[in-house]
């Protein structure tokens, strides 16, 4: 284990809570297999602290933090540049200290979410693509499936905040194909897809409602359909279990958790992690 000294460069997590993360664990574990002199800490930051953290990281010599709930639109402001991925989305996850202390804010959700769709060998150019919620994880998924070319059908309790979230992408994406309906149409939307990727970003299912899903036992799923619930806690959900009894083919958010991180990662050290030794960190924190 590289000992913390005088040369050790500082990155963190900025949320409120963050004592329940596990990117420390997976960015502190990435750092040692790169034998980098890098430490990844927590940082609690009350809601109204906010601009005295962001303003204070470069003086404090950090190199660069993640952002999690709920500042990502509160840094936006605090910022010097925000890369387009997350103007589009409306939300900032991750900061980079610039040598000369300049803030540039960017969005690796959706990057992340797309990396991990190619690891499980996902193509969703020219596919109908489901997408249940559409609260901040949402949005990130939305920009990253419209990006890609897909048919993105927005469902969501609130159908003004899918409709809010089609027509802030729309300056950014003018030829994604877009739609939003309210989530009771559920039925007749979902019968109208072939072989569709279906993605959960509601919280249901999450510990510790873990028998709750968003998916109606009496509805059935579209044939040939994949799931990707971003819920990984517990790692096999109430939805993929719904999604393997009807034959589809079901996947956790754990993947886009690391490899979002490993975006984040490669941004402030310049090198790639090891996306495997993350995951292990994460399993072992979680065990």
């Amino acid at each position: 284990m590289i000992p913390i000294n005088g040369k050790t460069q500082l990155i963190g997590l900025i949320g409120w809570p963050v004592s329940h993360s596990f990117s420390p664990a997976m960015h502190n574990a990435a750092a040692q297999a790169l034998g980098l002199n890098w430490a990844y800490v927590p940082l609690p930051v009350a809601p109204e602290n906010v601009a005295t953290a962001v303003s204070g990281l470069p003086s404090l010599g950090f190199r660069g933090v993640n952002v999690t709930v709920p500042h990502k639109q509160a840094v936006m402001p605090l910022l010097d540049e925000l890369e387009p991925g997350a103007q589009a989305i409306g939300a900032v996850n991750t900061i980079v200290v610039g040598e000369n202390g300049r803030l540039t804010g960017h969005n690796t959700d959706w990057s992340g979410f797309l990396a991990d769709l190619q690891v499980h060998s996902v193509s969703v150019a020219g596919r109908d693509c489901l997408l249940l919620g559409a609260g901040g994880s949402a949005r990130a998924v939305a920009y990253a499936l419209a990006k890609s070319g897909a048919r993105l059908h927005i469902l969501a309790r609130r159908v003004v905040q899918a409709e809010q979230l089609m027509a802030d992408l729309r300056p950014y994406l003018p030829q994604a194909q877009l739609s939003c309906q309210p989530l009771n149409e559920l039925q007749k939307v979902s019968a109208s897809l072939s072989a569709p990727l279906i993605v959960n970003s509601t919280p249901l299912g999450m510990t510790p409602n873990e028998m709750t899903s968003v998916w109606p036992d009496t509805l059935p799923l579209p044939s040939e359909a994949t799931v990707y619930d971003l819920v990984y806690n517990p790692p096999h959900t109430r939805l993929m279990q719904q999604a393997e009894m009807a034959g589809c083919w079901a996947i956790n958010g754990l993947g886009m958790l690391v490899q979002q991180g490993a975006k984040a990662f490669a941004l402030w050290t310049g090198q790639e992690p090891d996306t495997a030794v993350m995951t292990n960190a994460i399993q072992q924190f979680n065990a």
